[in-house]
């Protein structure tokens, strides 16, 4: 008697586990929170969501800690390191981290990189940090289609941040009015113009205005990318993810490229002749040398001076010449102009051009200019 009872307690625990299997509450499933309304609805089976098409997930698993999310615009032309540079930083931090683009077709980035986005702007989950690079800003931001997207993902988002010429399209959003905002050194100027309600800095390498943050140019996006994973998860945590990267990432850098002497100097020099031999610039001074054929020297050098008579009548800071640049000095290899800055300071230019010593058919060029007098300027704080 006593064996058929222990036979039949061993059936009963045995079939424990299949009751329980059986009898436990059914599975609920849920929109992997994508933004939309849809969000609140609940499901008790798998499948597309009918509200945004997203697959369903169990809604136990989306209700766990989830990562923050980076939502990052890609569009034709974009710039490579504006959007891989701030995704490795954020992927060494455990962000999640997704591509967004109009049209699900591949994107071709500049150095003809192709990509495929994970979703276009019809499906796309609502992300923590909304991501805008640049690149080909001028065509992007004249479609409609990539600023509307813009500005609803910047409603639903905790933080916005641009990089390079992409603050041209948060001004096109209109997410730039009264705030501080910078950009690539060559587009500060046109910032400036097509965002008469935006404080445009030359002096950052990128600007926190709490929520949106823009970055100056290209790497400057990596370290704009560290500010915001400390505000996010602390300083400790960006420092071990810098580490992780091999990157020397210093927080209290005072570094902005727009700052540097040459920004006083045309953007625009394209000499195919010459042979470029060094090029060096910090707030204070700079120094470019090259070398050309002979022949091709006073084409260049006319060339040169007529760039600097144009850039002093437009470029920022360049407001009063001391001197006319057309007209060259007593010496016939140099040509000198002075202007004072928007500071203060007074500067100097000088373009010399003798014979290169590595050869009689070959002219050495060096074009330099100095900070004479006035307060130096440094990288603002970022």
């Amino acid at each position: 008697m006593s064996k058929i009872l222990t036979l039949t307690m061993c059936a009963v625990l045995a079939a424990l586990p299949l009751y329980a299997a059986t009898t436990s509450s059914p599975k609920v499933y849920a929109c992997p929170e994508c933004g939309k309304d849809c969000d609140k609805q609940t499901f008790d089976k798998a499948g597309p969501c009918p509200g945004c098409g997203m697959p369903l997930i169990e809604k136990s698993e989306r209700d766990k800690e989830k990562p923050v999310t980076v939502a990052v615009l890609l569009f034709d032309g974009v710039e490579i390191i504006d959007y891989s540079g701030p995704w490795e930083v954020f992927g060494e931090a455990g962000f999640k981290v997704h591509t967004v683009a109009e049209k699900s077709g591949p994107i071709s980035a500049v150095f003809g990189q192709k990509l495929i986005p994970d979703y276009t702007f019809k499906n796309s989950p609502g992300a923590d940090i909304l991501l805008v690079p640049g690149g080909n800003a001028g065509k992007a931001a004249n479609n409609p289609a990539i600023i509307k997207w813009i500005q609803a993902e910047a409603q639903r988002s905790k933080y916005v941040m641009s990089v390079c010429t992409g603050a041209f399209l948060l001004s096109k959003a209109g997410l730039l009015d009264g705030l501080s905002a910078t950009t690539v050194m060559g587009g500060i100027d046109r910032l400036a113009e097509v965002s008469p309600k935006t404080k445009v800095v030359h002096d950052q390498r990128y600007v926190d205005n709490g929520k949106v943050i823009t970055t100056a140019g290209l790497s400057s996006g990596i370290d704009g990318a560290f500010h915001l994973l400390s505000k996010i998860k602390g300083k400790g945590s960006a420092q071990a993810a810098a580490l992780g990267m091999e990157y020397r990432w210093d927080p209290d850098s005072k570094f902005a490229r727009a700052a540097l002497a040459d920004r006083y100097l045309p953007q625009d020099f394209d000499i195919k002749e010459a042979k470029l031999l060094s090029y060096q610039s910090d707030v204070d001074s700079c120094s470019i040398a090259a070398q050309l054929p002979k022949s091709a020297a006073p084409a260049v050098i006319d060339l040169i001076k007529t760039q600097i008579v144009a850039n002093a009548s437009h470029t920022r800071g360049a407001v009063s010449m001391n001197s006319t640049p057309a007209k060259a000095e007593a010496s016939p290899s140099v040509f000198q102009w002075a202007f004072t800055a928007e500071d203060g300071s007074a500067w100097t230019g000088a373009l010399n051009h003798e014979p290169a010593p590595d050869g009689p058919n070959e002219t050495l060029l060096e074009l330099s200019l100095i900070r004479r007098s006035g307060s130096a300027n440094t990288s603002g704080a970022n």
